[in-house]
């Protein structure tokens, strides 16, 4: 398995972002809820090619994604659905619909796989941009370690608000109380509860590149080398830049 370390780094990486790294990376290769390691190797892998297809340049340029048709530059690891799911995640989040996503259901992919591909490219994304940031290439994926998928669906998960099922604080089992910590529940804290173990990863990596839950809201002290206000002028700035709305 290939490991991901920040020793040759050109900057110093501040001990639980690396912990965090390696953590994610140890379980990419690993089998998940309803992906095998190959099958989730093989998301992070199309992720990464999606901003070299022509397919999907031509269509962020278009008015409407739906008025360009054709097939995907891919790898030819996962299926064709699979395939647009990646790509559009990744070239062109802003414009996903809930119409878009039904379509993708309705022809056959389950929602319990649509989560964890989801999962898979936030977690690799956010690796690959930190590693990017300090000027560092992205580390080579890891080879499969094998293991079953569990396909259960946790206690609780239900069709809300949501596109996608989720868990309510209200509604959690004993073995999802971990994910609701604290009062302050956001919507993107119940975004992968379908998938417990990608939603625990996804925050272990966001503590530790942002802030823990607890930390957002002290304002009596500042936890990093720079203010809360400063983390929230950059955070904003590149939620602004990529069109995220959340």
């Amino acid at each position: 398995m290939s490991a991901i370390g920040y020793e040759n780094a050109p900057v110093p990486v501040r001990a639980d972002i690396a912990a965090a790294h390696a953590y994610a990376w140890d379980r990419l290769a690993r089998a998940g809820y309803w992906l095998t390691a190959e099958e989730r190797l093989a998301v992070a892998a199309e992720a990464r090619n999606a901003p070299n297809c022509r397919l999907c340049r031509a269509r962020k340029e278009a008015l409407s994604p739906n008025a360009v048709q054709g097939t995907h530059d891919s790898l030819g690891l996962l299926s064709a659905l699979e395939v647009e799911v990646v790509h559009r995640i990744v070239t062109d989040p802003a414009r996903l619909s809930e119409s878009w996503y039904r379509g993708i259901i309705d022809q056959g992919l389950a929602e319990e796989r649509y989560v964890e591909i989801v999962a898979v490219i936030a977690q690799v994304t956010a690796i690959d941009t930190f590693r990017r940031g300090i000027g560092m290439a992205p580390a080579v994926l890891p080879k499969p370690a094998g293991g079953t998928p569990r396909r259960t669906r946790p206690t609780g998960v239900r069709k809300t608000d949501a596109w996608v099922p989720t868990i309510a604080k209200a509604d959690h089992g004993p073995d999802e109380a971990d994910l609701f910590r604290g009062n302050k529940v956001s919507n993107i804290r119940r975004a992968l509860t379908l998938i417990p173990d990608e939603q625990r990863t996804f925050f272990k990596i966001g503590e530790a590149q942002y802030l823990p839950g607890p930390a957002m809201w002290d304002f009596t002290r500042e936890y990093r080398a720079i203010t809360h206000a400063q983390i929230e002028l950059i955070a904003a700035r590149v939620s602004a830049i990529n069109q995220c709305f959340y």
